[in-house]
Formats: structure tokens, C-alpha cells, sequence
């Protein structure tokens, strides 16, 4: 092919790696394995980059009836977390030829309303974050494959589940605080209806309940700074003794801790010992850092788009939930005698 010609077919690919063109479409659309070697396969790749060769996409989807576009639902954009999310689903779908748009969901875990004129067209899949399944029933109907990340496997109504093991996140925070000799816990806990909160919520009472001596109270915020200033400082303030043992669902909300504390004369973590459960970038920014529980992001992304890809190649995914990380900074301390 001479330059300034017209771009380049699969047949100048095939031609250049010394394949045929039927080898070129199973590399090109990652249909390769056990059809074709590794070899070839690289040949077929370095042709194609060689050349400058990129496939027909809006022919190849016509032929397939297939858009290579995926649909990733988040409750808000209010956190690097969705984000990290994106990011790691987006890689995976690049790597196999589709595109991840990502959708805060006005309603936030409420019902999404469908973005496009038709979503079951426009799509080939969905992947929702920290939402329930029958939220996304405008966008999928009866049609789409979903999966859900951060659901409840019980309650995905046959959805494939990505899952963190957040129930032993909040296991190794509680661990770590009765170790240290606190017996006076206070939950600051996400004001928000989503099975992952519940889960918080009933783990950190499971194990306190193991634990002769210990006293759980609670006190729910919406996941802002300045809600969780407000409950801290009055379950801080409440007649009756004091917490030394604050357990935040969120960074964010440990963040408002930090405040109400500091309003009230408290010093972290002398007086009292905060913890969250995400560890954002505001974790570190913090003073003293904070304790909380590290969630790979981007990993649950992959492994949410890797379950997609497996359900729409009539595969079951990957199943066990991925492990976190307790990372332990200067927020947490024995309390005092």
C-alpha cells in the first residue's frame, strides 16, 4: 500500500503478517485463543500497528449487532472512589475493544433514569456501583447484562455481584480498636438506605456483641463534612460517658469527626480514637492521619468489567470477594485510663 492511498484493510494487515484475513478478524476482535498462536497473534498486532490499521467498528457492530459500549452507574461523583472505579474498568474494556461511559445517577442509589433513548440499543452491558438492581430496571430492562459492584449477591435479581469484603474491613477495624483496650464505641454511620452500609453497621455490632464489657451507640450523618460535624459533635456532647471509639463508614465522615472533636476540646487520639473506611486522598491530608481501611478501586473495577466481559461470553465470573487492607496511622491510640 502506497502512501496517501486509502486507509488500510484487514486484507493489507493479513498480507503484511502472512495470515489470512479470517486470522486478522479473530486477533483484531480478541477472539484468538486456542484458534491461533501467540506468534501470530503478535504478528498480526505489529502488522496492524505497522500499517496504522484500525478496524471498521461501526461495520464490525452492524455485522455483530453489538455497540462495544458499556454503562457504568455510580451513586455520585463526590469521592476519588468512583473514579478509581472507572479507571479500572475502562482499562479492562480497552483491552478488548470497548468503551466505558460513566453515569452519576441523578436519583443517586435511587432509581436511574435511562440516559439514552434507548439503552438496551445503545449498550451492551451495565455495570453498577454501590446501587440496588431494581434501580437500574429503566436503563436494562429485561435485556441487558448487568453487574453489580458493591450489591447484595442476594438481591441482584440474577445480576452477576463484584464484591469488596468490607464485612472484614469493619472486623479488622473493630480488631484493632479492642486491642488497643476500647470498650466505648460510637458508629458514626452513613445515612444512606445501600446494603454495604447495613453491612457496616451489623459486623461492627456482631463483634462487639462477642465482647463482654463493650457499649455501642450510634449516631447517622449524610456522607458530608459538615452533617458528620454536626452528629459527632452532639453524640460527643450527649449526656452519659463518653466514646473513646469513633467508627466512621467513610473517610469523609471521619473528616467531619476531626472537627466536631477539635470543637469540643477532644485531641485525636488521646481523648478519642477516629477511624474510617475507604482511605481516600484525604486520609494522609488529615491531622494526625487517619486509620481506615484501604479498597483498591481500580481492582474492583477490572474485576467488574472482567465479570462483564465473562457474562457476555456465557462465562460465570470469577467469584470471592477482594481482600482490604487496615491501615493503621496516628488516629487511633489505647484510651485513656
Amino acid at each position: 500500500m502506497t502512501r496517501g492511498s486509502t486507509r488500510p484493510t484487514s486484507r493489507d494487515v493479513a498480507q503484511a503478517a502472512g495470515v489470512s484475513q479470517a486470522a486478522v478478524s479473530l486477533v483484531l476482535g480478541d477472539k484468538w485463543r486456542g484458534r491461533v498462536s501467540q506468534t501470530t497473534a503478535e504478528r498480526v498486532r505489529q502488522a496492524a500497528r505497522e500499517l496504522g490499521y484500525r478496524p471498521n467498528l461501526a461495520a464490525r457492530n452492524l455485522r455483530l449487532g453489538r455497540t462495544r459500549t458499556v454503562l457504568l452507574v455510580v451513586p455520585a461523583l463526590t469521592t476519588e472512589f468512583f473514579g478509581g472505579v472507572y479507571t479500572g474498568a475502562a482499562r479492562v474494556a480497552a483491552q478488548h475493544g470497548f468503551g466505558v461511559v460513566l453515569y452519576p445517577s441523578p436519583a443517586g442509589i435511587g432509581p436511574a433514569r435511562d440516559p439514552f433513548a434507548s439503552a438496551q440499543a445503545a449498550l451492551d452491558g451495565v455495570i453498577a456501583s454501590s446501587m440496588a438492581a431494581d434501580a437500574l430496571t429503566d436503563i436494562r430492562g429485561d435485556q441487558l447484562p448487568l453487574v453489580m459492584l458493591d450489591s447484595d449477591p442476594q438481591g441482584s435479581l440474577g445480576a452477576a455481584t463484584v464484591n469488596l469484603d468490607i464485612a472484614d474491613g469493619v472486623r479488622q477495624i473493630t480488631d484493632h480498636l479492642l486491642n488497643l483496650g476500647h470498650r466505648h464505641f460510637l458508629h458514626l454511620a452513613a445515612d444512606i438506605a445501600s446494603w454495604t452500609f447495613e453491612v457496616r453497621a451489623h459486623e461492627l455490632a456482631t463483634r462487639l456483641s462477642d465482647v463482654p464489657g463493650t457499649l455501642l451507640r450510634t449516631a447517622r450523618a449524610p456522607i458530608s463534612i459538615e452533617d458528620s460535624v454536626t452528629a459527632a459533635e452532639a453524640a460527643l456532647s450527649a449526656p452519659g460517658p463518653r466514646p473513646t471509639a469513633l467508627v466512621c463508614d467513610d473517610d469523609k465522615l471521619a473528616a467531619g469527626a476531626y472537627k466536631a472533636a477539635r470543637r469540643l476540646g477532644l485531641r485525636i487520639p488521646e481523648d478519642v480514637s477516629v477511624t474510617g473506611l475507604d482511605d481516600l486522598a484525604l486520609a494522609q491530608a488529615l491531622d494526625p492521619e487517619l486509620t481506615t481501611v484501604r479498597l483498591d478501586a481500580e481492582l474492583f473495577g477490572e474485576r467488574g468489567m472482567q465479570a462483564l466481559l465473562a457474562v457476555l461470553e456465557g462465562r460465570t465470573p470469577d467469584g470471592g470477594d477482594i481482600p482490604v487492607e487496615l491501615m493503621i496511622r496516628g488516629s487511633t491510640a489505647p484510651p485513656r485510663a
